[in-house]
C-alpha cells in the first residue's frame, strides 16, 4: 500500500500546482483525477491479494510436486511487470515532490497525469479480471490416469495362471486384506500375473475400486530413491534431486494419504523393504492403502507383514506345449519335429521362461538333427542352447547368489546330486549335509535335524526346493537342478560336482573322475561294474553309488581314490562284502548300505573312529560287525529290516556312548528283558547307560517291569517305538512320536501303567487278559495318563467290561484323540470301556469302529458322555448287529429304537457338533444316528454303504454351505427321509457308488501301485525271494520297504491305496513307509491280477491263474514281459527257502499277449 499512498500524494501535489495556472481547469482535472486514484487504490489492493493466496495455493501444491498452468504463470509475470511500472512511476512522483514549493500556477498541465493513472487503472483491472482460471491454477497432466496400461504377455489361455490372477482379485475385494504377496520360483509368471491384474482393472472398470492403481519395480539391487521416484512420476508429482529418501518418504507419505484409496504393486521384490521409510501409509492409518508385492522368496513376503501368500505354480503339460509352440511358431508342428519339440517342452517342466526361451532359441530350425542336439544338451543341464544361460540360468543363479552363508548355497548345490524329479527323503538330506559338515556337528540329534528342517524350509521359501511326492520329501524343479548343475561344475573352489545320476550308465568313466572334484553322484543307475584302477579324487567328500542293483562288486583299488571321503552310500546294490580298502576312509561320517539285501559280512570297522551314521537297514548280516563297540562318536546306528540277525554281544552297544538313534524296527532281533532271560545277556534295560540316546525303536520279548529308579531313561528318550510280543507290529498313524504296541500276550498279570505315562499311542492287538489289566489300572492308577492320544485295541475277545465293576473317579486318559477298535468280538458297546476309565471324550477326534459284530450301539449319551465336542470323524463299518450309534435311553429300554420317535425332546443340540467326516459301511441294521430333530451342521464328507435301513440323517439346508460329498448307493439315496429343500441343495454334491465298491475284509478298493499281500510267519527267506521275483520279472520298481505281520501284510510300493481291515487301514500318510529304490515316472497299470503261490512253488500253475484272469491260454514256457501288468500276488504260510530263490532266479512268469 506505500506505492498506492506514494502515487496519492505525488498526485495531490501535483493537482495543487495546477491550481497556479488555471484554477477551475485545474480543480476541475484534479477531482476527476482523485476519482481516479481512488479507484486505483482499491483495485490494487484486491490485485494483491488475489496474487498473494495464489502464491499460497501454489505453494502448497509444489510441496506435493504440482506445478502451475502455463497461464497461470503467465498471468504472474504480467502483475510483476505491472507492479514493475507502478515502481517506475512512484519513482517519478517522488522526484516531483521535490518541486512543491513551486507556484500552484506554473505546474505543468495535469492532463499526462491523469492519462496515465487512467491507464494504468485499467490495466489493473483487467489483471484482477484474468485472474479467474476456468481450468484450475495446475497443469492440465497433474490428474494422473487412475491405472496406465503395462504391456506384457496375456493369460487367457493359461488355467494355471488365470487361477492365480482370480484368488488375487478376490483377495483385493476382502477388507480385511491389505497386503497381498505373491511369489513363486524365477521365471514362473508372478510378473506377469500381476501385469494382468493391472490391465484387468484398467479395462475392466467394474472391477476397479481404487482411486489410484501404482506400479514400481524395485529389482534385485534395492534403490528406495529410484522406487520414490518412480511413484512420484507416476502421481506426477515433483521430487527434488537434492532431497533425501527420508525427507522424500515424508513427503510422500503426506501425499499418498490425501488419495481415498490406492494400490501399489511393488515388482521383483528381493529384500524385505521399509514401507515406512519409503513413505506408504500403514492400513491402519489409511483404510485405503493397499500393496500388492512379487517375490521368489516366502520369507520376504513374510517380513513386510503381508496378510495372504499366493503362489503362482507352473505350467501344466497342456498349458506349457501351447507357450512353446507360440515360442517356437509352426516348426513345432511338423511330423518330423514335434517328438522332440514335445520333449524339449517336457524338460522344461512347466517354466514359462524355459519354455519361451526355448521355444524362441528352436524357432525356423528345421533340420531334425538340431532338435536332437537341443533336447541332448538341455538333458545335460548344459547352457548351450542360445539365451538359455542368459535368461534363464542366470536369471535362476541369482536366487542362488541371494542366500545367505556359503554352507547354506553348498547344501542347495547337494540336493542336485539326485536324480531328476526324485522325491529326497528329508532325514536322508540332513544326514548327508550334517555328514559333511555343513550343519553343526556338535549340536545333538534332535537340533541338528530342527537345524536342518529350517534350512530345507528356507530354500523352499526361496522357490528352490518344493514339496515332493510323498510326506517328509523333499525334490528340485528339474530346471532349478540344472541351474545347481550348471553351478557346481563351474564352480573353481571346493563345490565342483560330477552328477550322473539317474541317466542308465552301465558303466564308470575314469576320465571323469578327477581331483577338483568335491562331490560325485552316479545313484539310481544301472552300473554293473566299478574301475579297477587307481582313481584321482583326493578331494571328494561325498560319493553315492544307491539304487545300482546290478554292481555287485566294489574293487579295492577303486575306494582307494577317494581317501578325503565323508559320505560313502551304497545302498540297493547287490554286493556281499565291502574291501579292506574302506577301512583307510577315516574322515567317513556316514556309511550307508541300506537295501544291500546279499551283504552279509562286513570288515571290522573299529579304525573308522569318526563314523557318525552306519546304516544296515535290510542287510542280511546275523551279527554286528566287530569292533563296532570302538566307534566313539557313532550317534545314529539303523539295524531295521535286519531279518537275520540273531545275536548282539554283550557291552557292543552301552558302549556307543555318543549314540543318539537306534533304529532296530522290524529287526529278527528282540531285546530281552530282566527276570526273562539269563543273567550274562543284554537286556532292554541295559540300554539305560546310553546317556545321549533320544530315538529308539526296537522290539522286545516281553514288559519290562520298570521301577520308578528305571524310568529316567526312557522320559529322556523323545521319540520311541516299543513293539512289544512276539509278533508285534502295526501301522503308523500321526501319534507315533511314542508308540508302545503289544501283541500276543498274556496281559492280566502286566502293569502297563509306566507305558501309558510316556506314550502317545499305545496297540493292543491279539492280547488277552485285557479285563483284568483294565481292572488292574484303574486300582493302582494314581494320576491320570495325560500323554496318551490314541488307542487301539484289535483282534480280541474281550468284553472291554471289567468284572470287578470299579470305575476311575477321573478321566484316565484326558488327551485321547483317536479310538480304534477292531476285530472285537464280544464288544456290544464302547460305553462299559467309558464308565469304567472315566473317559469323557473332550478331545476325541477321531472314532474308528470295524468289524465289531455284536455291537448294538457305540455310546450312551447322558450318563458319562453330555458331548463330544471336538469329534472330527466316525469311522464305522462290518458291525452286522448295529442299530443305532448313539444311544438316548435307559439300557432297560432295549426296544427303544422301534418306538415312536419322542418329538417333544426340544433338547437337539447336536452331540458331535464339529464332526466333518461320517463313514457307515456295511451295517445292514443301522437305523438311526441321533435324536429326531438333531442336526450335523458342519459335516463334509459323508459315506454310507450297504446300510439301506438307514433313512433318518441329520441334514438339514445348513449343510450346504459346509458339505463337499456325499457318498452311497442311489437306493439309499432317493430313499432318504427328508424335506424336498434340504435334498435339493445337497443333491449337487452326492456320488453314486456302486455294487463293485464293495469292501469285503483284505481287499483293496483302490490300487495305484506293485502291492504284495503275504502271509509271513517264521519265514524271512520269502522276503528276498519276492523282491528278487520282481526283478526277474523286470517289474519298473525295486521296493524296499516292508510291514510284516502275523495277518496278511503289505509289501509297499509307490501309490495310494485303501483297505478295509484292521491290517490294512486306510493312511492318509501311506507315502511314508515307501522307500522305493527305482520308480518309473507315470507308470500306469491297466489290469490287476491276484494269484496264489503257496508253499510247493508251481510256476506253471501260476502261469494258468495268470492266464484265465487274463483270458489267455498258455502255450509254452517262453518269457514274454507285460510292461503294462499290475500283479498283485497273495502268499499264503509259504516256506521259500535257497533252493526256492534259485528257482526263482532261473524261472519266470509266462504269459501270452491276447
Amino acid at each position: 500500500m506505500e506505492v498506492v499512498a506514494s502515487i496519492t500524494g505525488s498526485i495531490v501535489v501535483e493537482a495543487g500546482r495546477l491550481l497556479c495556472g488555471s484554477i477551475y481547469t485545474k480543480i476541475s482535472n484534479t477531482v476527476r483525477i482523485q476519482s481516479n486514484i481512488n479507484v486505483l487504490e482499491k483495485e490494487m489492493k484486491n490485485l494483491i491479494s488475489i496474487r498473494n493466496d495464489m502464491r499460497s495455493q501454489l505453494a502448497m501444491a509444489e510441496k506435493d510436486g504440482k506445478l502451475p498452468s502455463t497461464e497461470v504463470k503467465e498471468w504472474l509475470r504480467n502483475v510483476e511487470d505491472f507492479m514493475f511500472e507502478v515502481g517506475l512511476m512512484q519513482e517519478g512522483m517522488t522526484a516531483n515532490d521535490k518541486k512543491l514549493n513551486r507556484c500552484f500556477f506554473s505546474c505543468s498541465p495535469p492532463c499526462r497525469r491523469c492519462r496515465k493513472v487512467s491507464r494504468m487503472l485499467k490495466e489493473v483491472q483487467d489483471l484482477v479480471k484474468a485472474a479467474s482460471f476456468p481450468n484450475g491454477l495446475l497443469t492440465a497432466n497433474d490428474a494422473a490416469e487412475t491405472v496406465e496400461h503395462i504391456p506384457g504377455p496375456s493369460i487367457q489361455d493359461q488355467s494355471t495362471a488365470s487361477k492365480t490372477l482370480a484368488k488375487v482379485m478376490d483377495l483385493l475385494k476382502n477388507d480385511g486384506v491389505k497386503r497381498i504377496g505373491v511369489w513363486g520360483t524365477g521365471g514362473v509368471g508372478k510378473t506377469t500375473v500381476v501385469k494382468n491384474l493391472n490391465n484387468r482393472l484398467k479395462t475392466d472398470s467394474s472391477l476397479q475400486p481404487f482411486g489410484m492403481v501404482i506400479w514400481a519395480t524395485v529389482s534385485k539391487e534395492l534403490d528406495l530413491k529410484q522406487v520414490q521416484l518412480q511413484i512420484a512420476e507416476r502421481l506426477n508429482w515433483k521430487v527434488k534431486v537434492e532431497e533425501t529418501v527420508e525427507r522424500v518418504g515424508i513427503r510422500l507419505h503426506g501425499r499418498l494419504m490425501k488419495e481415498s484409496n490406492f494400490l501399489l504393486i511393488l515388482d521383483d521384490v528381493w529384500e524385505a523393504i521399509d514401507l515406512d521409510y519409503l513413505g506408504i501409509p500403514r492400513p491402519e492409518e489409511h483404510v485405503g492403502s493397499n500393496i500388492i508385492l512379487t517375490s521368489r522368496n516366502l520369507e520376504v513376503c513374510r517380513a513386510m507383514k503381508t496378510d495372504v501368500e499366493v503362489r503362482v505354480d507352473f505350467l501344466n503339460g497342456v498349458e506349457a506345449w501351447h507357450l512353446f509352440c507360440q515360442s517356437a511358431g509352426e516348426v513345432a508342428s511338423l511330423d518330423t519335429i514335434k517328438p522332440f519339440a514335445e520333449e524339449i517342452a517336457r524338460e522344461c517342466n512347466g517354466l514359462p521362461l524355459a519354455v519361451i526361451t526355448m521355444g524362441t532359441a528352436m524357432r525356423g530350425k528345421i533340420k531334425v538333427k538340431l532338435w536332437k542336439h537341443a533336447l541332448n544338451e538341455l538333458r545335460k543341464s548344459v547352457p548351450a542352447i542360445k539365451g538359455i544361460e542368459n535368461n534363464v540360468y542366470k536369471s535362476l543363479k541369482w536366487s542362488y547368489d541371494s542366500l545367505e552363508g556359503e554352507n547354506t548355497k553348498s547344501c542347495f548345490l547337494y540336493c542336485s546330486l539326485f536324480p531328476e524329479d526324485f522325491s529326497i527323503e528329508v532325514n536322508e538330506l540332513v544326514r548327508y549335509w550334517l555328514a559333511e559338515g555343513l550343519i553343526d556337528e556338535q549340536e545333538n540329534y534332535e537340533d541338528s535335524f530342527n537345524r536342518g528342517i529350517a534350512l530345507i524350509e528356507n530354500l523352499k521359501d526361496c522357490c528352490l526346493l518344493e514339496d515332493g511326492a510323498r510326506e517328509d520329501t523333499v525334490k528340485m524343479h528339474d530346471v532349478v537342478r540344472d541351474v545347481a548343475i550348471w553351478i557346481a561344475s563351474s564352480l573353481e573352489n571346493r563345490n565342483r560336482s560330477l552328477v550322473r545320476s539317474g541317466i542308465g550308465l552301465n558303466e564308470i568313466s575314469e576320465v571323469e573322475l578327477v581331483n577338483s572334484l568335491r562331490r560325485v553322484s552316479f545313484m539310481n543307475s544301472k552300473i554293473t561294474s566299478l574301475p579297477d584302477c587307481e582313481i584321482q579324487c583326493s578331494e571328494a567328500s561325498t560319493l553315492l553309488l544307491q539304487g545300482n542293483f546290478p554292481l555287485d562288486r566294489i574293487p579295492e583299488r577303486f575306494l582307494q581314490g577317494f581317501p578325503a571321503l565323508r559320505v560313502l552310500n551304497m545302498s540297493g546294490t547287490r554286493i556281499q562284502s565291502l574291501p579292506l580298502s574302506l577301512l583307510q576312509l577315516h574322515d567317513l561320517r556316514a556309511l550307508i548300505l541300506r537295501d544291500c539285501f546279499y551283504l552279509t559280512d562286513l570288515p571290522p570297522l573299529g579304525c573308522l573312529t569318526k563314523l557318525q551314521v552306519l546304516d544296515l537297514c535290510a542287510t542280511s548280516i546275523t551279527e554286528l560287525p566287530r569292533g563296532l563297540e570302538n566307534l566313539i562318536n557313532l550317534r545314529e546306528l539303523n539295524l531295521s529290516r535286519t531279518h537275520y540277525l540273531k545275536t548282539i554281544q554283550p557291552e557292543t552297544i552301552s558302549r556307543l556312548h555318543s549314540l543318539e538313534v537306534l533304529d532296530m524296527t522290524l529287526s529278527d532281533y528282540h531285546w530281552g528283558v530282566k527276570g526273562q532271560v539269563e543273567e550274562s545277556q543284554i537286556t532292554f534295560e541295559d540300554l539305560g547307560c546310553l546317556q545321549r540316546l533320544l530315538v529308539l525303536l526296537t522290539r522286545l520279548e516281553g514288559i519290562p517291569s520298570l521301577g520308578s529308579e528305571n524310568l529316567a531313561w526312557i522320559c529322556r528318550v523323545k521319540r520311541f517305538q516299543f513293539f512289544i510280543g512276539p509278533t508285534a507290529n502295526s501301522l503308523p498313524t500321526k501319534h507315533d512320536k511314542r508308540r508302545v504296541t503289544i501283541s500276543g500276550l498274556n496281559l492280566s498279570r502286566e502293569w502297563i501303567g509306566w507305558l501309558l505315562s510316556n506314550a502317545t499311542s499305545l496297540v493292543l492287538n491279539h492280547c488277552w487278559g485285557l479285563n483284568q489289566m483294565l481292572e488292574t489300572l484303574v486300582i493302582n492308577s494314581i494320576n491320570c495318563f495325560t500323554s496318551l492320544k490314541s488307542l487301539t485295541i484289535a483282534s480280541s475277545n474281550s468284553y472291554l467290561r471289567p468284572a470287578g465293576g470299579c470305575a476311575a473317579h477321573d478321566d484316565l486318559l484326558p488327551n485321547l484323540e483317536e479310538l480304534h477298535l477292531h476285530d472285537l468280538t464280544y464288544l456290544e458297546s464302547i460305553s462299559e470301556l467309558v464308565g469304567h476309565l472315566g473317559l469323557r471324550f473332550f478331545r476325541l477326534k477321531l472314532l474308528e469302529v470295524t468289524q465289531c459284530s455284536r455291537l448294538k450301539y457305540l455310546l450312551t449319551y447322558g450318563s458319562f458322555i453330555l458331548s463330544l465336542p471336538n469329534l472330527e470323524e466316525i469311522k464305522v463299518s462290518f458291525c452286522e448287529n448295529l442299530f443305532q450309534l448313539f444311544n438316548y435311553y435307559s439300557e432297560q429300554d432295549t426296544n427303544c429304537f422301534s418306538k415312536k420317535k419322542k418329538e417333544q425332546d426340544t433338547n437337539s443340540e447336536p452331540v458331535v457338533p464339529n464332526l466333518r467326516t461320517l463313514e457307515l459301511k456295511n451295517l445292514p441294521k443301522l437305523r438311526t444316528l441321533c435324536r429326531y430333530k438333531e442336526c450335523w451342521p458342519r459335516l463334509e464328507q459323508v459315506e454310507v454303504f450297504k446300510s439301506n435301513l438307514l433313512t433318518k440323517m441329520p441334514l438339514t439346508t445348513q449343510n450346504e454351505n459346509t458339505m463337499k460329498e456325499i457318498r452311497g448307493e442311489l437306493q439309499w439315496w432317493r430313499q432318504l427321509d427328508c424335506d424336498s429343500e434340504t435334498k435339493s441343495s445337497l443333491q449337487p454334491y452326492f456320488k453314486q457308488t456302486g455294487a463293485k465298491q464293495e469292501l469285503r475284509p483284505m481287499e483293496m478298493q483302490k490300487i495305484d501301485g506293485i502291492v504284495f499281500c503275504y502271509h509271513l510267519f517264521n519265514s524271512h527267506a520269502l522276503l528276498d525271494s519276492v523282491m528278487y521275483l520282481l526283478l526277474v520279472l523286470q517289474f519298473p520298481l525295486l521296493v524296499t520297504t516292508v510291514v510284516q505281520r502275523p495277518q496278511p501284510s503289505l509289501l509297499y510300493a509307490s501309490g495310494r491305496y485303501r483297505l478295509s481291515m484292521e491290517t490294512a487301514r486306510m493312511l492318509e500318510e501311506v507315502e511314508r513307509l515307501l522307500k522305493v529304490g527305482h520308480i518309473a515316472a507315470n507308470m500306469h497299470f491297466g489290469m490287476v491280477i491276484r494269484a496264489t503261490v503257496s508253499k510247493k512253488l508251481d510256476l506253471k500253475e501260476v502261469q494258468i491263474q495268470l492266464a484265465e484272469r487274463l483270458k489267455m491260454e498258455v502255450k509254452t514256457l517262453e518269457v514274454t514281459h507285460c510292461p503294462n501288468l499290475h500283479h498283485v500276488l497273495s502268499y499264503g504260510d509259504s516256506g521259500f527257502n535257497t533252493e526256492t530263490l534259485e528257482e526263482i532266479k532261473l524261472a519266470s512268469v509266462t504269459i501270452w499277449k491276447s
